[in-house]
């Protein structure tokens, strides 16, 4: 089990199958991706359109009531698929998070888009289930693909 402090005052405990480095994180999204096929009959193909999909699932989750304690594993699976669709489709690559972005990213690894330009999926796939629509990941990704600022 690993304990990961999410926020200064919240820790999420995780039972992940690999470990949380960048190296495992298509790990995590092939595992994710199959499990929605298989629970949810979805397709997620690693495309920015299939982050839609996403967001529906996690809809889903939110209108029965679950939370990203009850979810923590899934929601991190989700957040390391989110992040494979940015290496694939803009320009992004997985990396470690550097110990004096610890505190403001919360999760051990990030997407890196270039010089001093970086995102945080996994924690995004947190937020969306705690605030709904307003956190959508289809947006996330347009935030952070070609062509947009920051």
């Amino acid at each position: 089990m690993i304990k990961w402090k999410r926020r200064r005052e919240h820790h999420v405990q995780l039972r992940l199958k690999y470990a949380p480095v960048p190296e495992n994180a298509s790990r995590f999204a092939a595992d994710i991706a199959a499990s929605a096929a298989k629970v949810s009959g979805v397709q997620l193909d690693y495309t920015p359109d299939s982050l839609a999909l996403v967001d529906s699932i996690l809809d889903d989750f939110r209108a029965d009531g679950l939370t990203g304690e009850q979810l923590a594993e899934t929601l991190f699976g989700f957040g390391c698929y989110v992040g494979e669709v940015l290496t694939r489709h803009a320009g992004g690559r997985w990396r470690a998070t550097a110990e004096d972005e610890q505190a403001v990213v919360g999760w051990p690894m990030l997407i890196e888009l270039g010089e001093r330009r970086w995102c945080n999926p996994i924690g995004k796939a947190f937020k969306r289930l705690e605030n709904g629509p307003e956190d959508s990941l289809r947006y996330f990704y347009t935030v952070f693909s070609p062509g947009s600022s920051r």
